[in-house]
Formats: structure tokens, sequence, C-alpha cells
């Protein structure tokens, strides 16, 4: 028995020279494909560059054009005209750079205001809590306006400002234009006198001549009459 398990064990370890020789000959043959170092092992640590990613400039929303605002209130209107819901005011489309104070007057509703579109010359009567493109009336007040304006940036945030338009001054340019209209008036009148005075005259004419054509008739009725009474006479 104990010869038997010397030579098992004699076996066992044969095997195990055997295989660890193999493994030690496959080590040490040369591989054919050469895989180079990621980086020299004699070279100084470098550390990577990094670029810095540009900055975005936060900028206000650029403001679309008047005809494009215009075209997209007729689509706003048109849809809630469709849904039956009230339409929005013709001065959503406008800016408050845009828009000029020319009167101030109170209602019932209290204080109202006449404001000017420039770019298409139209008048519009405002209230407070009027909407614009760029912001929101807020109060009226004897010789000015009171704005809230809101300023869109292109990173999303809303910034908002109080801004005041006062009541527009009478230029040269509109005096001249009231004397303007006040002389052409003025050389009108004559002229429209004169007409309404021939045409009185006229108006005269035809009555008279309407009361000679009464009295002329009268005496040949008359003679008519004096004549068939003769003749119904015996």
């Amino acid at each position: 028995m104990k010869e038997k398990l010397f030579s098992a064990i004699k076996t066992v370890s044969a095997v195990a020279l055997v295989l660890s020789a193999a493994v030690a000959v496959a080590a040490q043959t040369a591989s054919t494909t050469y895989q180079g170092a990621s980086k020299d092992p004699y070279r100084k640590y470098v550390p990577p560059l990094r670029r810095k990613a540009p900055e975005k400039k936060v900028v206000p929303v650029a403001v679309p054009p008047i005809q494009q605002r215009i075209d997209s209130y007729k689509a706003q209107k048109l849809a809630a005209m469709n849904l039956q819901q009230p339409a929005p005011k013709p001065t959503t489309a406008l800016t408050l750079s845009e828009v000029q104070v020319i009167g101030i007057f109170r209602t019932p509703r209290g204080y109202a205001a006449m404001v000017e579109a420039t770019p298409i010359n139209l008048s519009y009567v405002v209230y407070p809590g009027e909407r614009f493109y760029d912001g929101m009336l807020v109060a009226i007040e004897e010789q000015r306006l009171v704005f809230r304006r809101q300023t869109h940036w292109t990173d999303g945030h809303v910034d908002v400002a109080v801004e005041t338009k006062p009541l527009r001054q009478p230029t040269v340019a509109d005096s001249l234009t009231a004397q303007k209209t006040s002389n052409e008036k003025s050389d009108a009148k004559p002229a429209s006198s004169a007409d309404t005075k021939a045409e009185v005259n006229a108006f005269v004419e035809a009555l008279k001549a309407l009361a000679a054509g009464s009295t002329q008739q009268q005496p040949q009725s008359g003679q008519d009459s004096q004549g068939a009474q003769a003749s119904q006479k015996p």
C-alpha cells in the first residue's frame, strides 16, 4: 500500500512539473503583435489642457418686425372668433417705444388716454390694464402714462421695470398744421355763404313765380263761373 501511494504521489508531481514547464515555455514565447505604450514612462507627466467652453452672451430677445406682429395678431383674433372668445386688442402688437401719448381725458370709467402708433399712424383709446407687446399700462395720470415694461432675455429670465410716457406737447409742425386748417376753413366760408345766398335767392324767385301763377288763375276761374251762371238762366 505504501508503495502504491508513493508511486501515485510521484505521478502527480511529474504531471504538475510538466504542466508548469509548458506554461513557462508559453510565457517565454515572443508575441508577434506589437502594442505600444500609451505614454512614455520616462517623460515627465504634463496634465492635459482643458479648453473652456465659449461663454454664451445673454442679450435681450429681438422684437419681430411690425408686419410679423400684425400678422400674428390677426391669427390670434381669428382663432378667438372661431372659439367665440373675446378678441385681443390691437395694442398687443405694438411695443411701448412705438407709442406716443397724444391726449388724456376723463370718462365715466375714469381716466383714459389717446395713443398713436407711429409705425402705422393709427390712434387708439386705452385704459389702465391695456396690454402691449412688451408691457402693460398700469396707471393714467393727468400729464403722463405709467407702464410696466417686460424685457425677455435669451437665457429665459424676464426683467420688469417701470416706464413713464409724458403727454406729447404740441410742436411747431402741429401749430402750422392747425393754422393751415383754420385758414382753409376761413377761405371756404365766403364761398359757402355765397352758394347759400344764391340758393336762397333761387328759392325766393320760385316762390314769386308760383304766387304770380296763382293770381292769374283766380280771375280766369271767376270768369268761367260767371259764364256758367249765365248759361243756366232761361
